[in-house]
């Protein structure tokens, strides 16, 4: 038994319904659990630190698992919990479906929607506190740490190794955000990265041949767009999630401690290192010369003046791509990019969003085996080549990119490819942070900065605060549960 995992359920029950995602699809809204104490003692608090999220629940007969007698399997029914609701669901429910038919070992999967991933997750909380619940659950990217740290889990890793599976069909900078060391601990499903949308049309007229890729370049490029009449030059919603990629395009870490991976975090780095500085300055900067009006807080919140003609620019993920199209209906052309940089000539990359698939430790080998088999065909070329064909999220599978249904999908949006190149030019080293108060830290980032456009708080002071009220959330998170 974990410790204080009462408690902690609490803890994260008190800012549920903080909204964070990662894409158009994607709304979250809760945090993390944690690990079982050592001793309170200094030598245990150092041990704790380079320990921490390494005393997940492995499972010992992983071998058994996935080499018993697959007759075992006839019969066996798993449950599946999700979050994809609309499209995505109608393509999740058609994955399931096509499994349930055709899987050779009498397999049948049973997919329960929960709602969004904040409903989900707290599903499971509550669920495990009565040692119930799923056999696979999909937990929202900032649920990581919570995921490892809660002691319910079968890590991927031990499957994938105990069948032989190979890791390196799964896109790698896509697979380093859930690794932690040399252990991946969910498989990735639907993943997705932000990127700047601009109107072609606007910036022919305006004489501008190429898309900005930094806000010097869009305030370049503001310039010539105001003069050709266009009034909103980029409608940049406020949004944590934005905040913590332009931390990764400068190549700098959101927290300490390896950005929360060779330990858990314990403070912000974002404030030592410049990330936030650079980031809060150059926002300001739009904001006060009119290039950027403050348009709401959110990852929808800048697309409606975009598809609507009346900004040149936005920022959404790339699973927003079919929806935008769908909404500019043709009135013009809809062209992409690489999200910008806030500083010229950085060098970092982009994080992904999304979600990932969580194998859960129900003492039960035989329906372990049978969500491995189900895993598997999910991350197939060909189921990942239908789920991005549906959606717009990424193919987390590298063998994808060879199936028909792919090469259709970019030959008709061909928009997309941007979002392909984005990613395979990034590298794991910006995979992002894992902390276990995300949620609170975005919607405290997203205040910070509403705060400090509309009531003219300077830069280096929003600073100050965003690390004070972050840094103390940590701290109360890491005394009560680690």
């Amino acid at each position: 038994m974990r410790k204080k995992v009462l408690s902690l359920l609490l803890t994260v029950s008190m800012i549920a319904g903080v909204l964070a995602g990662c894409g158009s699809a994607d709304t979250s809204a809760n945090t993390e659990t944690a690990k079982e104490s050592t001793e309170n003692t200094a030598e245990a608090d150092q041990e704790k630190s380079a320990t921490a999220g390494a005393n997940v629940e492995s499972v010992e007969n992983a071998d058994e698992i996935t080499a018993m007698d697959e007759s075992k399997l006839n019969g066996t029914t798993i449950t599946f919990w999700h979050a994809m609701g609309g499209v995505n669901g109608e393509a999740l429910d058609y994955l399931v479906k096509k499994f349930n038919d055709e899987n050779e070992y009498g397999i049948t999967v049973v997919a329960e929607y929960q709602g969004s991933y904040d409903d989900s997750i707290n599903k499971l909380k509550s669920a495990q506190l009565g040692n119930m619940g799923a056999d696979l659950v999909q937990v929202y990217d900032i649920g990581t740490r919570f995921m490892m740290d809660s002691g319910w889990i079968v890590p991927m890793q031990d499957l994938v190794d105990a069948d032989g599976f190979d890791l390196s069909v799964i896109e790698p900078n896509i697979a380093a955000y859930y690794t932690v060391g040399d252990t991946l601990y969910s498989m990735p499903f639907n993943s997705s990265t932000p990127i700047l949308y601009y109107n072609k049309d606007m910036f022919e007229a305006a004489g501008i041949t190429e898309a900005p890729t930094s806000f010097e370049e869009i305030k370049t490029a503001g310039d010539k767009l105001k003069a050709s009449g266009v009034d909103e030059v980029i409608s940049l919603a406020i949004y944590g999630w934005f905040f913590e990629q332009f931390t990764c395009k400068q190549g700098l870490p959101y927290v300490n401690n390896g950005n929360g991976r060779d330990s858990y975090a314990t403070a912000v780095a974002f404030d030592e290192n410049g990330a936030a500085l650079n980031i809060l300055t150059a926002w300001k900067d739009l904001y006060d010369n009119g290039y950027a009006p403050n348009v709401g807080r959110g990852g929808d919140a800048g697309l409606a003046d975009f598809s609507a003609g009346k900004s040149a620019m936005t920022l959404g993920s790339t699973a927003s791509l079919k929806q935008i199209l769908q909404d500019v209906n043709g009135k013009f052309e809809v062209g992409t990019a690489y999200f910008p940089t806030v500083v010229d000539g950085s060098e970092g990359g982009v994080s992904i969003g999304g979600a990932s698939l969580w194998a859960l430790n129900n003492n039960d080998d035989v329906k372990k085996a049978a969500t491995w088999k189900f895993v598997k065909f999910l991350v197939s070329a060909e189921s990942q080549a239908y789920w991005n064909a549906q959606t717009g999220y990424f193919p987390v599978t590298t063998e994808a990119h060879t199936e028909k249904v792919f090469l259709d999908n970019v030959a008709e949006y061909p928009q997309f490819q941007t979002a392909i190149d984005q990613l395979h030019d990034s590298a794991p080293q910006y995979a992002g942070a894992l902390i276990s108060v995300f949620p609170e830290a975005r919607a405290i980032v997203e205040t910070e900065i509403e705060n400090m456009l509309n009531n003219g708080v300077s830069p280096e002071d929003t600073v100050a605060s965003l690390a004070q009220q972050i840094n103390a959330s940590i701290e109360e998170y890491n005394e009560l549960n680690y």
